[in-house]
């Protein structure tokens, strides 16, 4: 019986985590994912973070975050990233991802742009463990 209730759990806390990714852009917060998997608000943040090891709250802004730097790398204007990924100002946004990429959205951008002009030059760079590269068919 009590493996059946910690599957039942699980699958609560899964089914949670599968709504963050799905609507991260939306104003969600730790009580309104609670709510979707009919836990307390303490008791979900508990178990959500014993099986993925971060709070929903970390989870959240990791994802809205990652969703961001493929937004700029597609060279999406930063303000517009913004509001697309769920952030209310444009202030906290440039500060939460500074923190969690070491730089600011305009320095992750401008980096982004210039490994894509790099790959541009020579496309063989961006492959891993390039076979002609490690031969010295062609030069690195």
């Amino acid at each position: 019986m009590e493996q059946y209730q910690k599957m039942y759990l699980y699958k609560r806390i899964v089914q949670a985590k599968l709504f963050i990714d799905s609507h991260f852009s939306e104003n969600i917060d730790v009580s309104n994912i609670a709510d979707e998997a009919c836990f307390s608000k303490y008791h979900f943040i508990r178990l959500f973070k014993s099986i993925y090891g971060k709070t929903p709250h970390n989870y959240l802004t990791k994802v809205r975050i990652d969703q961001a730097k493929l937004l700029l790398t597609e060279g999406k204007a930063i303000i517009d990233v913004c509001f697309q990924i769920g952030f209310d100002s444009p202030t906290s946004f440039t500060a939460v991802f500074k923190k969690l990429a070491g730089k600011t959205p305009s320095a992750f951008q401008n980096d982004q742009k210039i490994k894509q002009q790099a790959i541009r030059v020579n496309p063989l760079s961006a492959v891993p463990n390039c076979f002609a590269e490690s031969h010295g068919y062609i030069k690195k």
